[in-house]
Parts: C-alpha cells; structure tokens; sequence
C-alpha cells in the first residue's frame, strides 16, 4: 500500500535579513523572492510551491518581523501574522553566524502558544563559527515545544535535503493546491517589479530602498518577435531621491535597469525590452491605494 500524499502551507518566518528569502529559492529550485542584504527585503506573504513524489510543500516567504507605522508597515505586518495563523508547519529560521538574539525568543514564545509544529533551521552554517552556533543548537534543543532543529546553509544547501524530510513528516494527508508546474502564487507582472526593486536595494543607498517601490505600466508579449515589452515605474517619496536613482546623465537608472532585465528575461525565459521612469510620489507608503497598486493589498492577505 502506498503512503498517503502529504500537502499543506509551511511558513517561512525570522527576523529580517536572517535568509528567509535566499532559503526559499534553495528549496523550490527557483528564484521566486528578491534577496539583498538590506533588511525588509520582502514586503508581502509570497509562496513558493516544492513538488515532489508524494507531497507538495506551499511556503510562504513572510516580511521580517518588525512593527512600523505607515500603511506598507502595517501590510507586511498583517502578511506575516498572517501566515502564521494559516499555517500547518511554522519553519524558524534564525541566523546562526549571530546566533539566538530576542528576536528569535520572542517570536519562539509567540509560536509555543500554538498548537502548530515548529521546525528551526539554524541558516548560514556555511560562515558560522562553532563556539556561536553550537551554543544557539544546545539551546534551541533545550525548547521543549520545538519539534526539530537543524543547522542548514541556504546558500551552499547543507542539509536542505534533511530539512525537506522534516517538513514533509510533518505535512497532514491531503491533495495538491496547485498545479506540479506552478512555482508560485504571484503573477508575473508582480515577480517583474520584485526584480526591479532587487536591483535598485542592491545598488542604491541604505536611506532610498525603503522608500521606493515599484510598477509595472505595460507588460505585453509580441509573438512574432518573441520579445516582452515593460514599462516600469519607480516611484520614491523625496524629490531628493530622484536625481540619485537616475544618476549623471542617466548612469544609476542604466546600471539597474540591466541588471533586472537580465533577471527577467532569465525568469520569462524570452528576450525583454525593458524601460525605467522613476516619479515622486510623497509618503506613497501611507496611501493604501497606491500600496495596493503596487501589488501590497491587504485583501489579499
């Protein structure tokens, strides 16, 4: 007799910039959430679909946990309290190279009020020293409430194959959600503007990437040409962020605007023209119809 399929939602929850995001790509094989090193990277509940024989894992890449207080702040909040209260397994990731900081505690004790599994993977194990994360390992096993602890590396895939069993094993009997081709639950226009902004986190200033976000005008695919066609717009909120964006004689917005179209055209997997406007839009964070625009609706949520 055969083992019963085993389906359900495993949410991807830490503190911001722990490797959340680089840890979902690792598992689902593909790039389906922007990575950089600057925190607040991700911004909404994006879900990462693994099939395999037998099981089909949804993750969703949940907004560091954080509190703030415009209409954005309050979205990536609601998206990870969210996944949180749908999820069948809750999968911890706390940066070993750190180790155990009151984050991690304060999120832990929040999830051993639930009645929901919880696996942590103690992620880059790769740069990690031994006297840090073998003390994080000592505790975290001493957490009774916790099912299982691994140390893992997200960027070299140590032990995400072990990981993989564990969430597996802890999966209740079910069928698929989705598709086995589907990766993820975004549209395309969506993924399009999350590599945009990639591009402009990894090569602008610390004070801009937050107060930018993007959209996507025109998306369109002629099929004689094979080519899509997308118009993008980065919005920032001070007119001072404008001329940095762009750059002398347009050499910022050139830089970023390669760089994502190679990322896109690896994504659509086709040839891509790609155009760049960058609009002031003050405290465009606070205006939920221009975050919902933006792809950030809490209705979705």
């Amino acid at each position: 007799m055969s083992e019963a399929f085993r389906s359900g939602f495993v949410a991807i929850v830490g503190r911001p910039n722990v490797g959340k995001s680089t840890l979902l790509n690792a598992l689902v094989g593909e790039k389906v959430a922007i990575v950089s090193p600057k925190p607040q990277t991700t911004r909404n509940k994006i879900a990462g679909i693994l099939n395999g024989d037998g099981y089909q894992i949804v993750f969703e890449d949940t907004p560091g946990i954080f509190n703030g207080k415009t209409e954005l702040a309050k979205y990536m909040k609601k998206a990870g309290e969210t996944a949180l209260a749908d999820t069948d397994v809750a999968l911890v990731v706390i940066d070993g190279e750190k180790g155990l900081l009151r984050g991690d505690e304060e999120l832990l004790a929040r999830l051993k009020e639930t009645d929901t599994p919880i696996i942590v993977a103690v992620n880059k194990r790769d740069i990690a020293k031994n006297d840090r994360i073998v003390p994080t390992l000592a505790a975290l096993g001493a957490m009774s409430f916790i099912d299982e602890v691994l140390p893992i590396s997200a960027q070299t895939g140590e032990n995400l194959d072990v990981l993989k069993q564990y969430l597996i094993k802890y999966l209740p009997e079910g069928v698929p959600f989705y598709g086995e081709d589907e990766l993820t639950d975004k549209s395309e226009r969506f993924l399009v503007a999350e590599l945009v902004r990639e591009k402009i986190l990894l090569f602008c200033n610390d004070e801009i990437p937050h107060g930018v976000g993007v959209e996507v005008d025109k998306f369109t695919y002629d099929e004689e040409k094979g080519l899509y066609d997308i118009d993008a717009v980065i919005v920032c909120e001070k007119a001072s962020h404008k001329p940095i964006l762009i750059g002398k004689g347009g050499s910022q917005l050139k830089k970023i605007g390669a760089a994502a179209r190679k990322e896109i055209e690896k994504f659509l997997d086709g040839k891509v023209f790609l155009a760049l406007w960058v609009r002031v839009k003050e405290s465009w964070r606070d205006s939920e119809s221009l975050t919902r625009r933006m792809g950030y609706d809490k209705k979705d949520i």
